[in-house]
């Protein structure tokens, strides 16, 4: 509700300030010089981040990529101001007629979407990441965690066979972020074990 709220005055911010970009070119066209920048001596994610939704452009590749080296620290996840604005440039990007990074964008919003407990909006992003590009490991994995959360409330509530399924699914999407990337040690871990982890 919450989260909700706070994605709310950031529209409206950025409705009042003139859309996204303040009256410059969507997200989609790139700014010169920028491609896969480094970051510049003090400059952060959230700052960038910041700048790309009040009038700095990045084109839906960077998105992918600084959203990616987001929802890596786990820190992010406990700052409701980044979450919503990261959930704010990914809706936008999406949007871009360049599809070419629609895989990891939709795989972001899958796993922010997850981490704010919006499991079936999660569900949906992330099996559309893997229709669009079924060689992530990540996004296996993480479509393995729904599926242990279902089964786990599945359970509580003494539906043994509908748990099953859904444990033998995450299962399944376990082994396949295995087959993909086999020495990560992220990916061996039991179905069970994944709820916690990341």
């Amino acid at each position: 509700m919450r989260s909700n709220a706070l994605l709310v005055l950031c529209l409206a911010a950025i409705q009042l300030a003139g859309g996204l970009g303040c009256g410059s070119a969507p997200v989609g066209q790139e700014r010169p010089g920028t491609a896969s920048q480094a970051l510049l001596p003090g400059e952060n994610e959230q700052t960038r981040l910041k700048d790309a939704l009040t009038g700095g452009q990045m084109t839906p590749t960077e998105v992918a990529e600084m959203s990616e080296r987001l929802l890596a620290d786990n820190s992010t996840f406990n700052d409701q101001k980044t979450m919503a604005q990261l959930e704010l440039l990914l809706l936008t990007a999406i949007k871009s007629p360049d599809k070419s990074a629609h895989a990891a964008l939709w795989r972001s919003l899958g796993i922010l979407h997850y981490h704010q407990q919006k499991y079936k909006e999660a569900r949906q992003e992330l099996q559309t990441s893997n229709e669009i590009n079924p060689k992530s490991a990540r996004t296996h994995f993480y479509l393995a965690r729904l599926f242990t959360h279902q089964g786990e409330i599945y359970e509580s509530q003494g539906q043994k066979g509908k748990s099953r399924q859904q444990f033998k699914r995450a299962a399944i999407e376990m082994e396949q972020a295995r087959k993909i990337e086999p020495s990560n040690p992220l990916f061996r871990q039991d179905v069970k074990q994944m709820i916690g982890g990341d």
